[in-house]
């Protein structure tokens, strides 16, 4: 079975975890840091925290922002349901934007007349978290303005596109938001097994990303509560916080994946070439990709439908399954799952991402995929048109 993603570990992997097992640390330990510092450096943001998961990531990154019982997010229908979680674990509620018919991001000309109507009804909302789909920044700068007039936060989901530009600005340098999130997930550009990172550029806010991934422990003497001339402390609990910390381990496979970061996207683009112009006069829409935007890739989307080329999605995804192509669908829209219908949604709340849904394929692409492997796609995928 050729996957429609998988990691990509390497020899120099191996030894960096194997070295860190050898050592002092496990947990929490210089590993983490050194990880921290060397995202935060390639991304171009001042801090960057890490997490055992961008899920807790972002958690945390809503919690950071004081979202609350009562308060409103929005985000995206077309992402996993991380996205909108994220906001119900703070007890606030989610709403959703419909995606761009062309980038299959959040629409700005959606989001606006939402914002317009939301207003005159007093039901604004404190964060909106757009999601990068399949790399893809979406426009951060029109999102921005629109959050000056508005008046509300960004936190970006950036879960698919480390190693992105957005107008020539790296993806994660928090320049349109408050935080950016990534994934490490084995499916994504870069792999911590397990893993997600948060950046900014506040700092109070990544002191309390810091304080609350750690049960909300602090050993800063200077944010310290009152403490007793009879008693030693060395750390407090000054919040309600969780055990969302990445281990050392999977930080030295973090430091060492980051070193390939730019030849795992760079094959990627390959990957995405090579699909573009074999695929292109058959009648199926391949991924739009903005000029002002250097994707990562994280995902090959295709939309087929039998207007078009005379091959529905179902006929295309099995027929590709059936030849040992592990072929997915990214993303059933998040409302549609039961339990978000218990919250009051209902099929076909956003039109575009229900087009979307019905269509859409998501082919194999990852930098192990071998040439001959990729041509094996192709050819079958162009089999089943001929027939």
């Amino acid at each position: 079975m050729i996957p429609y993603a998988r990691q990509e570990i390497s020899k120099d992997d191996i030894k960096s975890v194997l070295k860190t097992l050898k050592s002092e640390w496990l947990t929490q330990g210089p590993n983490v840091q050194n990880f921290e510092e060397l995202v935060a450096e390639r991304v171009g943001s001042d801090f960057a925290v890490a997490f055992n998961s961008a899920t807790s990531a972002l958690h945390l990154s809503c919690k950071s922002l004081n979202l609350k019982k009562g308060d409103i997010v929005w985000t995206s229908p077309n992402s996993f349901v991380a996205s909108a979680n994220a906001a119900i674990y703070c007890g606030a509620k989610v709403d959703f934007v419909d995606i761009d018919p062309l980038t299959y991001n959040l629409s700005i000309e959606k989001l606006e007349q939402k914002l317009i109507y939301s207003k005159k009804n007093n039901c604004l909302p404190k964060i909106i978290i757009p999601v990068h789909f399949a790399g893809q920044s979406c426009d951060m700068k029109s999102i921005y303005d629109l959050s000056k007039k508005y008046k509300f936060k960004i936190i970006e989901d950036a879960s698919h596109a480390i190693g992105g530009y957005y107008e020539n600005q790296k993806i994660g340098d928090c320049k349109y938001s408050s935080i950016t999130v990534f994934s490490f997930h084995p499916v994504k550009i870069i792999t911590t097994a397990e893993g997600g990172i948060a950046t900014t550029n506040n700092e109070k806010i990544a002191e309390r990303l810091i304080r609350d991934r750690s049960h909300g422990i602090t050993r800063n003497k200077k944010s310290f509560k009152k403490v007793y001339k009879d008693e030693i402390w060395n750390y407090q609990q000054i919040d309600l916080g969780f055990n969302y910390r990445m281990s050392d381990i999977h930080a030295a496979l973090g430091i060492s994946q980051l070193k390939n970061l730019e030849e795992f996207i760079y094959k990627r683009h390959e990957i995405a070439d090579y699909y573009d112009s074999e695929l292109s006069d058959i009648g199926i829409c391949l991924p739009h990709q903005d000029e002002t935007i250097y994707s990562s890739y994280h995902l090959y989307p295709i939309r087929v439908s039998k207007k078009k080329g005379g091959i529905n999605q179902r006929r295309l995804f099995t027929y590709l399954r059936e030849n040992n192509i592990g072929v997915n669908l990214h993303y059933i829209p998040i409302y549609r799952h039961p339990y978000f219908r218990k919250l009051g949604f209902k099929k076909g709340y956003c039109a575009e991402a229900e087009n979307h849904f019905k269509e859409v394929i998501s082919l194999p692409i990852y930098s192990g995929l071998r040439k001959k492997e990729q041509k094996f796609v192709i050819e079958t995928i162009k089999s089943l048109y001929k027939k």
